[in-house]
């Protein structure tokens, strides 16, 4: 099992300092997995979340929905958008009945590239916690927020 303190060679000046120091370490290296993961497909982790969350929709979305709904929220959403858009991963539908608002839907090929993401997708980060642990861990991450 890991320990932070030996991880970075520090010592911290109590438990709170510790957990906050932790939690970033390990988004941190979650994100870097993460990172080397979606690379070998093409996208970026924020791209992946886009499609999901087109996916999940079941429908073509405003692009301001999609920007809630995400998990990092990013400033740069339509451009992670327009880079999909140019792989033909997602579409852009114009709104008949406001020309300022645009939907988004995910293409057969946005389709195929998730099923194949699935295949090779690793959930296996939190192995060694059980479903009890788990629970625990997202009702503090939650309490933080």
């Amino acid at each position: 099992m890991g320990d932070i303190s030996k991880d970075i060679n520090s010592a911290f000046p109590n438990n709170k300092v510790k957990a906050m120091i932790n939690i970033i370490y390990t988004a941190n290296w979650i994100n870097s997995l993460q990172n080397d993961f979606f690379k070998s497909f093409g996208i970026s982790p924020q791209q992946f979340n886009i499609l999901r969350i087109l996916k999940g929709a079941g429908k073509p979305i405003k692009v301001q929905t999609i920007k809630e709904r995400m998990i990092e929220r990013s400033p740069n959403a339509t451009r992670l958008m327009d880079k999909l858009c140019a792989k033909q991963l997602i579409g852009r539908l114009a709104c008949p009945d406001d020309r300022r608002v645009v939907h988004i839907e995910i293409t057969p090929q946005g389709l195929e590239l998730l099923d194949s993401i699935a295949k090779d997708l690793k959930d296996d980060l939190l192995e060694n916690l059980t479903e009890e642990e788990a629970s625990k861990l997202s009702d503090l991450l939650d309490k933080i927020r």
